[in-house]
């Protein structure tokens, strides 16, 4: 198991340029799937799940051609459905939240989907019946195998109609646009989660042929067509990773540029920074972070305390939220964090606590978050990280504590951070990776 070695207290400065879209890339990927024609996709981020992801492609029986490091050509021309039945399917699927992806295209193009329950973080619990119960409105069944702990999703034929979903889940939106495409008639969504990569795979359906309607809004219409052509399709930045380094900036920088960020598919986030009181400076497609000797929370006007919560898009993504507590450590003054989509995201703070941040584990979901203004500086310890992002949260906490740091299992940042130790050693940051 490979570990981080972080000598903290290195002052970074220069220009960082963000990864490509993870969850983005894990949908596109899987629209390839929906023809037989070529798909072209680049700024795909070089990342474990996205590679894990490719792999499984590949072992269903789609041509993958690499043309770059961060570009791939996909031909689902003749795919192995019996694949799907086999144990080696089944693990690989278990150990990747991502798979779940696939039902919808193969449900759409072939009828039929087995997967197996998907893993990922450990954050608490994360439901599928939004994706069920949308397969299962288009007209789909669908059966558990307790024993072997798959689904099978069954349909002769799907035909559109009207759906309410239970909850904006994005990956379930997904899932269920991709569902629908080819399906008879036409689908209405509501409640449909309209995050930017929702946005970017319903820009990318409608040029491979698709006919979708209301993009940007909680409120889909598809109208389904026979089939699918070949498309090009760029990924956009990763606006979590544009946030880990605003908060990496807000904390140990000495003057940091984020280049080519799409501002307008940031939404929130830079606000929610700079609630914390960090100055982003917004430069054309670019983020600037100045230097900051301090920053001072900002409280609401009847002056109560600060709270940042989470919430679906354009509301404040819960994957940015570890950092932004992170953040909060060393501000001056306090907030409240309410953590509503999972109930095991802010255990990490325990480990945070260790290195002296001061902070109150109200509940699962509730951390208030006493800053040091800097006077008092984190200590150095020993981590695990639990998920992709309390591990990049304690690489930030890592880089500004007074000692040298470890963090092992960084096998879970790597699923989501492409080369993190050489992009910010470039900065000036002190990063080992190790085997030991």
């Amino acid at each position: 198991m490979e570990s981080f070695i972080i000598e903290g207290g290195h002052l970074l400065s220069g220009t960082i340029i963000p990864q490509g879209a993870k969850n983005e890339a894990l949908e596109v990927i899987c629209a390839s799937l929906l023809t037989a024609d070529e798909v072209k996709i680049g700024n795909i981020p070089d990342i474990l799940d996205v590679k894990n992801l490719i792999r499984l492609l590949m072992d269903i029986g789609v041509e993958v051609r690499q043309t770059s490091r961060n570009e791939y050509v996909f031909r689902a021309a003749e795919l192995n459905l019996d694949y799907l039945e086999s144990p080696e399917f089944v693990q690989k699927c278990s150990s990747l939240r991502g798979s779940v992806l696939m039902i919808g295209p193969l449900l759409a193009r072939y009828g039929k989907a087995t997967v197996a329950k998907p893993g990922g973080d450990k954050i608490g619990r994360r439901r599928l019946d939004t994706h069920f119960m949308g397969f299962k409105n288009l007209g789909a069944s669908f059966k558990h195998d307790e024993e072997r702990g798959t689904f099978n999703i069954h349909a002769d034929k799907l035909d559109g109609c009207y759906m309410l979903l239970d909850e904006a889940s994005v990956t379930g939106t997904a899932n269920i646009i991709m569902a629908s495409v080819l399906a008879n008639g036409t689908t209405t969504i509501y409640n449909a989660a309209c995050e930017p990569y929702i946005q970017q795979l319903c820009h990318m359906l409608n040029r491979m042929g698709a006919n979708i309607s209301g993009i940007a809004s909680n409120l889909l219409t598809i109208v389904g067509v026979k089939c699918l052509h070949g498309t090009s399709h760029t990924i956009l930045p990763d606006m979590i990773e544009v946030g880990s380094f605003i908060g990496m900036a807000a904390m140990v920088g000495d003057g940091i540029r984020i280049k080519n960020v799409s501002p307008k598919n940031l939404g929130i986030i830079p606000d929610a920074f700079r609630q914390l009181g960090v100055d982003v400076i917004t430069d054309g497609e670019d983020l600037f972070i100045p230097r900051l000797e301090h920053y001072e929370v900002k409280s609401f006007i009847d002056n109560s305390m600060m709270t940042l919560a989470d919430a679906p898009w354009p509301g404040l993504t819960p994957d940015l939220l570890s950092v932004l507590l992170v953040v909060a450590t060393q501000a001056r003054g306090s907030v409240l964090f309410h953590q509503k989509m999972f109930e095991s995201r802010l255990f990490f703070v325990d480990k945070l606590i260790d290195m002296g941040a001061n902070i109150i584990l109200c509940d699962p979901h509730r951390a208030v978050v006493i800053g040091h203004d800097h006077n008092i500086r984190l200590r150095a310890g020993r981590m695990t990280s639990p998920d992709i992002r309390a591990g990049i949260a304690l690489l930030i906490a890592a880089l500004s504590a007074n000692g040298t740091s470890r963090i092992d299992n960084i096998a879970q940042i790597d699923r989501g951070y492409e080369d993190i130790e050489k992009r910010l050693n470039s900065l000036g940051a002190k990063i080992e990776r190790t085997n030991n």
